[in-house]
């Protein structure tokens, strides 16, 4: 393909894709005045919903029946994947972490966000410090791996003293002569990992707790003061009661999060060292192992997970806006 070639490519493509919006546009112009509404529906939704259908319905439909084949996807095995998965006791690591995953980690951030929350906004200059606890989320999962890996690195003090990972270099600076090698410090390894994850949600909790704080009206919290609500009394029965649907929201963000969390695992571990959860096994048997339909079978299983979280989510939001 010449460069002149590419060059009329490039610019004849969204010409046309101009010229073609400007047709469809004049004939909508041109049509009765009943039908405008459904064609402006079908002109707008209608690429969109092809798009949507191409690229996530068939391959989620596709995905499912693969689920049920074999590794090659040549040969009808029906559950002998999802067998597999919850019957095989080298699986029930990745299912342990996966759980541990998300239970402890979007009840840390929540409550890390909170506490940040109630303390910042007390403060004169509170945009400052919560742009800086913020800012994680504007990093990408595995640019914090590679920070955090610096923080967990690790030499044997005998042939290294002087130690790159802060974790190490603090500790012996405290009087531990010979730390240990933190990443494949099992089963304590699968929590630093999880350190990364609330390091990068904590801020997102904060922001939004923030906010719904702010949001609640004055004349509650005064006349809650004037009835000797003060310190925990206020903030049990007050404050977390008027937020309790926005925290059930950043905990089920954070869940779903946590339940598709890759690249951390994939980073810092590779899955190895006990460390494995199941976003990461679905990887390794999709694209190492080759095994399609055991990678199948857990997207599915991934899916299913999400998806009641999703619906709760979506149900708490519509309650939020009804009260509104």
């Amino acid at each position: 393909m010449t460069t002149g070639y590419k060059l009329f490519l490039t610019v004849a493509v969204p010409c046309l894709f101009f010229a073609t919006l400007l047709v469809v546009f004049w004939l909508a112009s041109k049509t009765k005045a009943r039908f405008q509404t459904p064609l402006a529906r079908l002109i707008f939704l209608g690429p969109a919903a092809v798009l949507l259908f191409i690229g996530l319905v068939i391959p989620a439909l596709q995905t499912f029946w693969k689920g049920f084949l074999n590794d090659d996807s040549t040969k009808w095995i029906g559950l002998k994947n999802y067998g597999w998965i919850f019957t095989t006791p080298d699986n029930r690591t990745f299912l342990i972490n996966t759980l541990l995953w998300i239970i402890i980690t979007p009840i840390f951030s929540t409550a890390l966000g909170l506490t940040l929350a109630l303390l910042l906004d007390r403060m004169k200059r509170e945009s400052l410090p919560k742009s800086l606890i913020f800012m994680p989320m504007a990093i990408s999962f595995v640019g914090a791996s590679i920070i955090w890996n610096l923080v967990y690195s690790y030499k044997d003090p005998s042939v290294s003293p002087n130690q790159t990972g802060l974790l190490s270099a603090i500790m012996i600076r405290l009087g531990l002569s010979d730390p240990p090698n933190w990443i494949l410090w099992q089963p304590w390894n699968n929590f630093l990992l999880m350190v990364i994850m609330i390091w990068i949600q904590t801020g997102f909790a904060m922001v939004v707790l923030s906010a719904a704080i702010k949001a609640i009206p004055t004349d509650v919290t005064e006349a809650a003061m004037l009835d000797g609500a003060s310190g925990w009394s206020l903030f049990s029965k007050v404050t977390v009661p008027m937020i309790r649907g926005t925290l059930v929201v950043v905990l089920t963000t954070i869940a779903i999060g946590v339940l598709k969390v890759f690249d951390i695992v994939r980073t810092m571990t590779g899955g190895n060292f006990g460390t494995q959860v199941l976003a990461n096994e679905m990887y390794a048997q999709s694209f190492v192992q080759f095994n399609y339909g055991r990678g199948s079978a857990l997207a599915v299983v991934l899916f299913i997970a999400v998806v009641p979280l999703i619906v709760y989510n979506i149900v708490q939001l519509r309650k939020e806006q009804s009260i509104r």
